[in-house]
């Protein structure tokens, strides 16, 4: 399983505001019942196989020019721990418990 981070970022839309694009992004992760995924302030984290998890990018990515965008940017940040199962909460936890706070 691998945890990733992805953000897009939709370009030359005549508005500051992308958040009716990002949300059409968004929602296409609801097909991809092998992926699970936490909407965060600057971008979303998703938890599954590398191969589902590149799927339900793609098809975020692909959603923007459904929706009328001419040009969008897309980053991805994989992390892919093949020593042991990890997961987003696990990571969460790993640092608190650091920090001193369970």
């Amino acid at each position: 399983m691998v945890i990733a981070e992805f953000s897009v970022v939709p370009v030359g839309t005549g508005t500051a505001s992308v958040g009716k694009i990002v949300t059409k992004a968004i929602r296409t992760l609801k097909r991809h019942k092998k992926v699970s995924y936490q909407l965060t302030a600057m971008g979303t984290i998703l938890e599954g196989e590398l191969t589902d998890v590149l799927a339900a990018v793609a098809d975020a990515h692909e959603s923007t020019f459904v929706a009328g965008v001419e040009r969008v940017v897309t980053r991805i940040v994989i992390d892919d721990r093949r020593d042991k199962e990890i997961s987003a909460e696990y990571k969460v936890q790993s640092v608190m418990k650091k920090l001193g706070k369970k």
